[in-house]
């Protein structure tokens, strides 16, 4: 076997590059149905995961800040995710639970329910009140095994999420939305390239993210298939088909911008999946990319189900 030049130069920097990373792609968070009397519609939940294996995503996660976790009692987590992981069970998406509570001990119970019912991953905020090693290795305790994605918001720094790691091996993922979202990217490559790095906010610069080093994003559910398209895309190495496929999403998100989560369940509805767009938590509790800036009105539809049936088709 004839070994060639450019390939013993190179062997040392292939050797040195971590592995390809297990959890990497697309993401989405799932938005929560509510019924018209305002209870979990849990049906509809399992209906929204099979819909987004559908549209091949790599993985999904519930319940985050888009899925208004705030606002659901723990009885409506544990019923929610019970419903997740037994219509995503044997499914190729990767399914993330998210842990973040008011306290520990609920935190953990959630954890434990997660891993006792097929959870692939538990994901949370950072807790108020306990530190971030603390707290995850409780978490990592509670459900041995599992992958841990620490959600970097507030003033979390790239230092901060590597110190978490060593601490807490379990912690391999970040999904960073703390500060300036590309520089960090670019910072946790050349400091801890073993960290896989997703991002949120809509993906509104995925391509720019992925050109970084990041290994996928969370965007909403709605448009799940418009992101995986242009990932799929970007796997075979195609960046430039990539970057038109991307557009048709990019169209989207100044829309979610301005109506928050209310506009990320309008798309569901009009798709077919969710019966209704009705939001429970406080407007005030929308934060960051999901922060409700104006009122979905009849005006907000008519423009939301034009840009659909324009990058749908």
């Amino acid at each position: 076997m004839t070994i060639s030049r450019r390939a013993v130069l190179f062997a040392p920097l292939l050797a040195a590059a971590p592995p390809p990373s297990p959890f990497r792609g697309i993401f989405p968070i799932v938005q929560t149905p509510f019924l018209a009397n305002g209870q979990l519609d849990a049906p509809t939940l399992a209906k929204e995961t099979a819909f987004l294996n559908r549209c091949g995503v790599q993985g999904l996660a519930w319940p985050q800040l888009a899925s208004e976790f705030w606002s659901l009692t723990e009885a409506e987590r544990l019923q929610g995710a019970e419903a997740i992981l037994s219509a995503g069970k044997g499914k190729p998406a990767k399914l993330v639970i998210g842990v973040q509570a008011d306290d520990i001990e609920t935190s953990l119970r959630l954890a434990k329910h997660a891993a006792a019912n097929g959870a692939n991953a538990l994901i949370s905020l950072p807790p108020a009140g306990i530190a971030l090693n603390e707290f995850f290795t409780k978490i990592a305790a509670a459900a041995p095994g599992l992958p841990l994605i620490l959600q970097a918001v507030g003033k979390i720094t790239v230092e901060d999420v590597i110190a978490l790691t060593k601490a807490v091996p379990a912690v391999k993922y970040v999904k960073d939305e703390a500060g300036v979202t590309l520089p960090r990217i670019t910072e946790f490559q050349q400091k801890a390239p073993q960290i896989g790095v997703f991002t949120g906010a809509h993906g509104r610069t995925m391509i720019d993210e992925l050109l970084r080093g990041a290994v996928g994003c969370m965007p909403a559910a709605g448009p799940a298939d418009l992101y995986t398209k242009a990932f799929a895309l970007w796997e075979k190495g195609k960046q430039k088909e990539a970057a038109l496929a991307f557009a048709r999403a990019a169209v989207l998100v100044p829309e979610f911008e301005m109506y928050g989560i209310e506009g990320l369940k309008y798309i569901l509805e009009l798709r077919g999946i969710f019966p209704n767009s009705i939001v429970r938590g406080p407007r005030n509790g929308d934060i960051g990319a999901v922060a409700t800036k104006t009122k979905l009105d009849e005006a907000g539809k008519r423009a939301l189900r034009l840009l659909w049936e324009g990058v749908s088709k």
